[in-house]
């Protein structure tokens, strides 16, 4: 009988279940489902408030593009630049909306025809940034988090 005593206290304390705490556990199950998560893909887009909350997530993102895209058109046609040739490029806005809606330029990419034709170009775009009306920010399960964005703008002098 003393043999099996022995026995059966071997074997409990040889569980390691039974000394884990049940914070490391909570956290062992966190970080695996931490690692589960894309990153690089959210659950709902920027939002205007003319967009739909509860529509596709393609249809959000068509919906806060047209929207950024009309207000850089109406901002740039309030500006007449005089050109020495006739344009046709293609700008290369990246920007970041953060988790509390603000909106800021990372980048303006641009060649150097636009460079010296319009060199007040990058300002422009950072006021009319500066200028959007209210963003909602991206949600990443019900969380607001930061979105980089990027947007092609076509100039035409046509």
């Amino acid at each position: 009988m003393r043999k099996l005593l022995i026995l059966s206290c071997l074997c409990l304390l040889s569980s390691c279940d039974l000394f884990t705490s049940t914070e490391v556990k909570t956290q062992q199950l966190a970080d695996k489902e931490l690692q589960a998560i894309n990153w690089n893909d959210v659950d709902q887009y920027p939002l205007f408030d003319v967009c739909d909350e509860a529509v596709s997530k393609s249809a959000q993102r068509e919906c806060f593009e047209n929207t950024l895209l009309l207000h850089f058109s109406k901002t740039l046609e309030e500006f007449e630049f005089i050109l020495d040739n006739d344009v046709e490029e293609r700008v290369y806005v990246d920007f970041i909306v953060n988790k509390d809606g603000k909106v800021a330029v990372l980048n303006i990419e641009k060649n150097r025809i636009i460079q010296e034709q319009i060199p007040e170009f990058d300002g422009i775009i950072s006021r009319s940034l500066k200028s959007l009306p209210p963003v909602e920010p991206a949600l990443k399960r019900g969380i607001p988090v930061n979105t980089k964005c990027r947007i092609p703008i076509v100039l035409n002098s046509e």
